[in-house]
């Protein structure tokens, strides 16, 4: 699977995006001609190569003519929707501005319908985040993921005054997201970075196994002595994931002489110590008793707790236990939004492909109940919507 890797150690902005992207090897004139299907008159890209403490990194900053700062999520969308992009590149830009209306109306207070974009209005944000849709599609990335993200630290003066780092919008769109602030004083996470990788990464983490094609750095526009301010993106093939084996514990005891209230709720407190799964077998005992056979499966350090809780709730002498291995495949978990509410979905892999995906069922049930709807309808919607945005998942359920 083609993934790209966000290395955020220094934050991202959307012309961080843009010009490491271009260092991956896209074709400039290629990529400048699907630009340009954006129909933005007076608009065109310079492109550098600059130090940033003694790395090479490409920046990028969009030339226009026209100064005007405010625009409307309408307005946006028109310009986008009546471009000659390919229809991927299109729904993807809209996604990405949408997160950002989102975030604003919910900082504001405000319908998404009277969100008016400042910076991110302007045509430079626009270039910056269907350019660098147009980069992915070129690219052939598949799957996204991200690094904790260090957003910088101190304040930073907005149209409203003057706010803490990361600003109000930049701290919505990152919610769910790991970030961090070091000494570098500054804004190192734009809004516009933020809605792109937000938008499009549902991992965040330490690099991942991959087989690495390329790296490049996409270089802000200020500069730190001795700190790098440069966006890292790596591309590369991840390896067809193998299913996980893992060596856990099985706890189980025969009881005859239980009330099923009691069992109910050493069910409840084996999960909350952390056992991995419980269940509970209808069996019969000697002297011709029905009996219940109750397992517990957990990993090996959480025995003792394991144990003395049946041992403490229960009327059993003794407990048989068990090492065994678990093989499970690898999985994800990913946030869908619907017309009905946010819903996460987890999805399994084998072999880097998709074998299985269903909405969390806790989330479906309330949100059925909260819209009186069917509890289908719901989670229909939310793999309707999983598939929708997201082009490796799509093609494979």
């Amino acid at each position: 699977m083609r993934t790209l890797y966000f290395d955020c150690f220094s934050g991202a902005s959307g012309n961080m995006v843009l010009g490491a992207l271009l260092g991956l090897g896209i074709d400039r004139q290629a990529f400048e001609a699907e630009l340009a299907r954006l129909n933005l008159p007076d608009v065109s890209l310079e492109v550098s190569q600059v130090d940033r403490s003694g790395i090479a990194a490409i920046h990028v900053e969009v030339m226009a003519a026209e100064a005007r700062e405010h625009r409307h999520l309408a307005e946006i969308k028109q310009i986008i929707e009546n471009s000659g992009l390919a229809s991927q590149v299109k729904e993807l830009s809209l996604s990405i501005f949408a997160r950002l209306a989102e975030a604003e109306a919910t900082v504001h207070g405000i319908s998404v319908e009277r969100v008016h974009f400042h910076e991110v209005g302007a045509i430079d944000a626009i270039v910056d985040i269907v350019g660098a849709c147009i980069g992915f599609e070129m690219l052939g990335i598949e799957h996204f993921a991200s690094s904790p993200i260090n957003v910088g630290s101190g304040f930073v003066e907005m149209e409203h005054g003057k706010f803490p780092v990361p600003p109000p919008a930049v701290a919505e769109l990152l919610v769910n997201a790991p970030i961090y602030s070091n000494e570098i004083v500054g804004e190192l996470a734009t809004p516009t970075g933020a809605a792109i990788i937000s938008t499009l990464c549902r991992i965040y983490g330490t690099l991942p196994k991959l087989k690495v094609e390329r790296t490049s750095y996409g270089a802000g526009t200020r500069t730190y002595e001795r700190f790098p301010n440069v966006l890292r993106l790596i591309i590369g093939e991840t390896e067809a994931a193998e299913t996980c084996r893992e060596n856990l514990c099985l706890i189980e005891t025969n009881l005859d002489d239980v009330s099923p209230q009691v069992l109910g709720y050493v069910m409840e407190q084996a999960f909350e110590i952390g056992a991995l799964d419980c269940w509970f077998t209808p069996i019969q005992m000697k002297k011709n008793r029905p009996g219940t056979l109750v397992s517990v499966l957990c990993a090996t350090e959480q025995r003792a707790a394991i144990s003395g809780l049946l041992y403490r709730e229960t009327t059993t002498l003794g407990l048989r236990v068990r090492q065994i291995e678990r093989e499970c495949l690898e999985r994800e978990v990913v946030t869908v939004k619907t017309r009905f509410g946010d819903v996460d979905v987890k999805v399994a892999y084998l072999d880097g492909v998709v074998t299985n995906a269903m909405p969390e069922y806790e989330q479906v049930r309330r949100l059925a109940r909260d819209n009186r709807v069917a509890y289908l309808t719901v989670q229909n919607e939310a793999l309707a919507e999983l598939k929708r945005n997201s082009k490796a998942i799509s093609a494979q359920i």
